[in-house]
Protein backbone atom coordinates (compact mmCIF):
# COMPACT_ATOMS: atom_id res chain seq x y z
CA UNK A 1 0.00 0.00 0.00
CA UNK A 2 1.45 2.83 -0.93
CA UNK A 3 1.70 6.05 1.56
CA UNK A 4 -1.12 7.95 0.24
CA UNK A 5 -3.64 5.28 0.08
CA UNK A 6 -2.43 5.01 3.51
CA UNK A 7 -3.23 8.36 4.50
CA UNK A 8 -6.98 7.98 2.47
CA UNK A 9 -7.83 4.86 4.70
CA UNK A 10 -6.70 6.36 8.04
CA UNK A 11 -9.20 9.81 7.19
CA UNK A 12 -11.52 7.06 5.81
CA UNK A 13 -11.08 5.30 9.29
CA UNK A 14 -11.58 8.51 10.86
CA UNK A 15 -14.74 9.38 9.38
CA UNK A 16 -16.64 6.12 10.01
CA UNK A 17 -15.53 7.16 14.06
CA UNK A 18 -18.46 9.93 15.00
CA UNK A 19 -16.62 9.63 18.64
CA UNK A 20 -12.78 10.04 19.63
CA UNK A 21 -10.70 6.73 18.97
CA UNK A 22 -7.60 5.74 20.35
CA UNK A 23 -4.35 6.10 18.20
CA UNK A 24 -4.09 2.38 19.48
CA UNK A 25 -7.23 1.32 17.96
CA UNK A 26 -6.82 3.32 14.52
CA UNK A 27 -3.15 2.00 14.48
CA UNK A 28 -4.36 -1.90 15.29
CA UNK A 29 -7.27 -1.59 12.23
CA UNK A 30 -5.38 0.07 9.95
CA UNK A 31 -1.99 -2.70 10.79
CA UNK A 32 0.40 -0.31 11.18
CA UNK A 33 2.93 1.00 14.14
CA UNK A 34 1.52 3.22 16.56
CA UNK A 35 4.73 5.98 15.60
CA UNK A 36 3.61 5.71 11.79
CA UNK A 37 0.06 6.46 12.79
CA UNK A 38 1.37 9.84 14.84
CA UNK A 39 2.99 10.99 11.46
CA UNK A 40 0.39 9.57 9.08
CA UNK A 41 -1.64 11.80 11.89
CA UNK A 42 0.64 14.81 11.50
CA UNK A 43 0.56 14.43 7.45
CA UNK A 44 -3.14 14.94 7.36
CA UNK A 45 -3.01 17.70 9.74
CA UNK A 46 -0.71 19.52 7.60
CA UNK A 47 -2.87 18.95 4.65
CA UNK A 48 -6.01 20.88 6.20
CA UNK A 49 -7.74 17.99 7.90
CA UNK A 50 -8.97 19.34 11.39
CA UNK A 51 -8.21 16.21 13.45
CA UNK A 52 -8.38 16.90 17.12
CA UNK A 53 -7.26 14.90 19.64
CA UNK A 54 -3.82 13.88 20.82
CA UNK A 55 -1.61 10.80 21.76
CA UNK A 56 -3.37 8.97 24.90
CA UNK A 57 -6.79 11.03 24.44
CA UNK A 58 -8.17 9.54 20.87
CA UNK A 59 -8.56 11.17 17.79
CA UNK A 60 -12.01 12.65 15.80
CA UNK A 61 -12.30 14.69 12.16
CA UNK A 62 -14.16 17.75 12.64
CA UNK A 63 -16.29 18.67 9.43
CA UNK A 64 -14.88 20.32 6.41
CA UNK A 65 -12.29 18.54 5.18
CA UNK A 66 -12.45 17.43 1.17
CA UNK A 67 -10.32 15.21 -0.51
CA UNK A 68 -8.51 15.84 -3.83
CA UNK A 69 -9.77 14.01 -6.46
CA UNK A 70 -6.35 12.23 -6.91
CA UNK A 71 -7.06 10.19 -3.47
CA UNK A 72 -8.74 7.64 -5.53
CA UNK A 73 -7.32 4.38 -4.73
CA UNK A 74 -7.42 1.78 -7.37
CA UNK A 75 -9.94 -0.43 -5.95
CA UNK A 76 -11.90 1.91 -5.12
CA UNK A 77 -12.22 3.57 -8.96
CA UNK A 78 -12.80 -0.53 -9.86
CA UNK A 79 -15.47 -0.21 -7.50
CA UNK A 80 -16.80 3.12 -9.11
CA UNK A 81 -16.91 1.72 -12.96
CA UNK A 82 -18.19 -1.59 -12.12
CA UNK A 83 -20.87 -0.09 -9.73
CA UNK A 84 -21.95 2.28 -12.67
CA UNK A 85 -21.91 -0.62 -15.02
CA UNK A 86 -24.36 -2.41 -13.32
CA UNK A 87 -26.66 0.69 -13.05
CA UNK A 88 -26.25 1.47 -16.76
CA UNK A 89 -26.90 -1.98 -17.67
CA UNK A 90 -29.77 -3.31 -14.82
CA UNK A 91 -31.83 -0.64 -14.13
CA UNK A 92 -34.27 1.59 -16.37
CA UNK A 93 -32.98 4.58 -18.52
CA UNK A 94 -33.67 7.69 -16.29
CA UNK A 95 -31.14 5.88 -13.66
CA UNK A 96 -28.74 4.64 -16.76
CA UNK A 97 -28.61 8.13 -17.72
CA UNK A 98 -27.88 9.20 -14.16
CA UNK A 99 -25.21 7.06 -14.07
CA UNK A 100 -23.53 7.78 -17.31
CA UNK A 101 -23.72 11.68 -15.93
CA UNK A 102 -22.02 10.54 -12.92
CA UNK A 103 -18.93 8.94 -14.43
CA UNK A 104 -18.78 12.04 -16.98
CA UNK A 105 -18.29 13.89 -13.33
CA UNK A 106 -15.70 11.95 -11.62
CA UNK A 107 -13.85 11.51 -15.28
CA UNK A 108 -13.51 15.03 -15.75
CA UNK A 109 -11.85 15.99 -12.29
CA UNK A 110 -9.53 12.57 -12.70
CA UNK A 111 -5.56 13.29 -13.03
CA UNK A 112 -4.30 11.73 -16.75
CA UNK A 113 -3.14 8.77 -14.82
CA UNK A 114 -6.17 7.84 -12.72
CA UNK A 115 -8.75 8.61 -15.82
CA UNK A 116 -6.47 6.01 -17.77
CA UNK A 117 -6.99 3.71 -14.82
CA UNK A 118 -10.30 4.49 -14.71
CA UNK A 119 -11.49 3.90 -19.06
CA UNK A 120 -8.96 0.51 -18.77
CA UNK A 121 -11.10 -0.74 -15.64
CA UNK A 122 -11.81 -4.77 -17.04
CA UNK A 123 -14.28 -5.60 -14.45
CA UNK A 124 -17.79 -6.37 -16.51
CA UNK A 125 -21.15 -6.95 -15.94
CA UNK A 126 -23.40 -9.19 -18.34
CA UNK A 127 -26.88 -8.59 -19.64
CA UNK A 128 -29.96 -8.60 -17.09
CA UNK A 129 -31.10 -12.61 -16.84
CA UNK A 130 -34.21 -12.21 -19.03
CA UNK A 131 -33.80 -9.19 -20.75
CA UNK A 132 -35.74 -6.42 -19.97
CA UNK A 133 -37.80 -6.35 -17.20
CA UNK A 134 -41.40 -5.43 -16.70
CA UNK A 135 -42.23 -2.46 -14.72
CA UNK A 136 -39.31 -0.44 -15.04
CA UNK A 137 -41.28 2.96 -16.40
CA UNK A 138 -42.31 2.94 -12.60
CA UNK A 139 -39.22 3.55 -11.19
CA UNK A 140 -37.86 6.64 -11.50
CA UNK A 141 -41.74 8.18 -10.39
CA UNK A 142 -41.26 5.66 -6.96
CA UNK A 143 -37.87 6.71 -6.55
CA UNK A 144 -38.80 10.48 -6.69
CA UNK A 145 -41.53 9.63 -3.98
CA UNK A 146 -38.78 8.08 -2.26
CA UNK A 147 -37.32 11.01 -2.04
CA UNK A 148 -39.71 13.46 -1.40
CA UNK A 149 -41.67 10.99 1.25
CA UNK A 150 -44.62 11.20 -0.48
CA UNK A 151 -47.39 9.27 -0.57
CA UNK A 152 -48.36 6.88 -3.85
CA UNK A 153 -51.49 5.28 -5.01
CA UNK A 154 -50.90 1.94 -6.83
CA UNK A 155 -53.20 -0.24 -8.93
CA UNK A 156 -51.02 -3.94 -8.25
CA UNK A 157 -52.20 -7.12 -9.95
CA UNK A 158 -51.16 -10.33 -7.87
CA UNK A 159 -49.94 -13.53 -8.35
CA UNK A 160 -53.66 -14.78 -9.03
CA UNK A 161 -54.52 -11.87 -10.90
CA UNK A 162 -56.41 -10.03 -8.53
CA UNK A 163 -56.32 -6.35 -8.30
CA UNK A 164 -56.63 -3.51 -5.81
CA UNK A 165 -55.81 -0.38 -5.10
CA UNK A 166 -53.33 0.45 -2.49
CA UNK A 167 -52.09 3.64 -0.57
CA UNK A 168 -48.91 3.25 0.23
CA UNK A 169 -45.69 4.97 2.00
CA UNK A 170 -42.58 4.16 -0.47
CA UNK A 171 -39.39 4.06 1.30
CA UNK A 172 -37.34 1.55 -0.24
CA UNK A 173 -36.30 0.23 -3.54
CA UNK A 174 -34.82 -3.56 -3.87
CA UNK A 175 -33.10 -4.34 -6.69
CA UNK A 176 -33.20 -8.61 -6.98
CA UNK A 177 -31.24 -10.61 -9.61
CA UNK A 178 -34.76 -11.67 -10.53
CA UNK A 179 -37.43 -8.65 -9.98
CA UNK A 180 -37.32 -4.52 -8.95
CA UNK A 181 -39.50 -4.73 -5.19
CA UNK A 182 -41.12 -1.89 -3.66
CA UNK A 183 -41.11 -1.84 -0.10
CA UNK A 184 -43.89 0.33 1.60
CA UNK A 185 -46.18 0.85 4.47
CA UNK A 186 -48.92 -0.30 3.47
CA UNK A 187 -52.52 2.15 4.58
CA UNK A 188 -55.03 -0.99 3.69
CA UNK A 189 -52.90 -3.43 5.92
CA UNK A 190 -51.29 -1.07 8.22
CA UNK A 191 -48.32 -2.87 7.55
CA UNK A 192 -45.07 -3.08 5.56
CA UNK A 193 -45.72 -4.77 2.45
CA UNK A 194 -43.21 -5.53 -0.66
CA UNK A 195 -44.97 -4.62 -4.82
CA UNK A 196 -42.73 -6.48 -7.47
CA UNK A 197 -42.98 -3.82 -10.04
CA UNK A 198 -44.00 -5.62 -12.94
CA UNK A 199 -46.87 -6.51 -10.78
CA UNK A 200 -47.19 -2.43 -10.59
CA UNK A 201 -50.12 -1.56 -13.32
CA UNK A 202 -50.23 2.12 -12.29
CA UNK A 203 -48.34 4.30 -10.23
CA UNK A 204 -49.43 7.78 -9.29
CA UNK A 205 -48.41 10.25 -7.17
CA UNK A 206 -49.54 12.05 -3.84
CA UNK A 207 -49.38 15.63 -3.60
CA UNK A 208 -49.31 14.84 0.64
CA UNK A 209 -46.53 13.31 2.22
CA UNK A 210 -46.62 10.53 5.14
CA UNK A 211 -45.77 11.24 8.71
CA UNK A 212 -42.74 9.14 9.33
CA UNK A 213 -39.23 9.78 8.04
CA UNK A 214 -38.37 6.93 5.10
CA UNK A 215 -35.15 6.03 7.29
CA UNK A 216 -37.39 5.27 10.59
CA UNK A 217 -39.96 3.13 8.13
CA UNK A 218 -36.30 1.69 6.79
CA UNK A 219 -34.65 0.74 10.00
CA UNK A 220 -38.00 -0.65 11.49
CA UNK A 221 -38.38 -2.80 8.55
CA UNK A 222 -34.49 -3.81 8.50
CA UNK A 223 -35.39 -4.84 12.41
CA UNK A 224 -38.10 -6.71 11.49
CA UNK A 225 -36.65 -8.93 8.81
CA UNK A 226 -33.20 -9.58 11.16
CA UNK A 227 -31.70 -6.95 8.18
CA UNK A 228 -28.12 -5.46 9.23
CA UNK A 229 -28.42 -2.43 6.49
CA UNK A 230 -24.77 -0.85 6.33
CA UNK A 231 -24.30 2.22 8.61
CA UNK A 232 -24.23 5.47 7.51
CA UNK A 233 -21.14 7.07 6.60
CA UNK A 234 -20.14 9.59 9.17
CA UNK A 235 -20.84 13.45 8.25
CA UNK A 236 -17.50 15.10 6.69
Amino acid sequence: MSRAERLLELLQCLRRHRYPVSGQALAEELDVSLRSLYRDIASLRAQGAQIDGAAGLGYVLRPGFELPPLMFSSGELEALMLGIRWVTRSTDPVHAQDARNALARIRAVLPAGLRHELDSCTLLIGPPVGGKRKGSEHLPVLREAIRNQRKVLITYQDESGRETERLLWPFALGYMEQARMLIAWCELRQATRHFRADRLLAVEPQANSYPMARQQLLNEWAREQGIELEPPAAEN
